[in-house]
């Protein structure tokens, strides 16, 4: 079905953006990478991987479960909608469908599924390089 490669991305519920990008930025050496404007969401390199900052809202505050929005499996797989349809059979709760978004290895195409605490976890293949 697919083969773990390691993490992708954590994404973090804050308060304050502005406060949270300062201390990951100048305490723990992140760098901005891009940011979503749409959705206000802004992607930090550490390494190799990425650490997401999003806004809290009412609906999603900072602290429920600890302020971890999701965290983002980086995966080796063909055909992501195949894997989903077999996750559905082995009865994984799936959250939408595939689709595209950014991640720490680029943006492609991405599916979200929920652990049996209801945590969610996204499944992200990661990009092949090129010869």
């Amino acid at each position: 079905m697919f083969t773990p490669l390691g993490l992708d991305h954590v994404v973090f519920r804050v308060e304050d953006q502005q406060a949270s990008q300062r201390f990951y930025v100048d305490v723990l050496g992140c760098t901005v990478d891009h940011v979503n404007e749409r959705i206000s969401l802004i992607h930090l390199r550490f390494g190799e991987h990425y650490i997401d900052l999003l806004p809290a809202t009412a609906e999603a505050p900072a602290t429920v479960a600890g302020g971890v929005d999701h965290v983002c499996l980086s995966i080796q797989c063909d055909d992501l909608a195949k894997a989903a349809d077999e996750l559905r059979r082995r009865g994984v709760v799936i959250e939408g469908d595939v689709v595209q978004r950014r991640g720490a290895y680029g943006t492609g195409p991405s599916l979200y599924v929920r652990d049996p605490d209801g945590h969610v976890v996204e499944l992200k293949p990661r990009p092949v390089p090129s010869a």
